[in-house]
């Protein structure tokens, strides 16, 4: 198992991410305001600088209004 910051699973990863958050209609300021983050916050997880621990995960999923399990169900394959 690869520990790298941007293992393959992990680029795609942020890759639907950033795709979520943009289907909303949503920039990174707006998406960590919600979030009562800063906007770095949101640039450093989706540029791959640093990793979202799984409660952080959960709730960038649920500001978007999506489904953790959709996303990774994703990474299964």
């Amino acid at each position: 198992m690869s520990k790298s910051l941007r293992s393959n699973r992990h680029v795609v990863l942020l890759e639907q991410l950033v795709q979520l958050r943009k289907s909303k209609g949503l920039t990174q300021e707006q998406l960590a305001e919600k979030l009562g983050k800063p906007q770095s916050f949101v640039a450093k997880y989706e540029g791959g600088a640093s990793r979202l621990d799984v409660v952080e995960f959960m709730e960038v999923v649920d500001e978007n209004g999506s489904a953790p399990e959709l996303l990774i169900e994703v990474l299964k394959h």
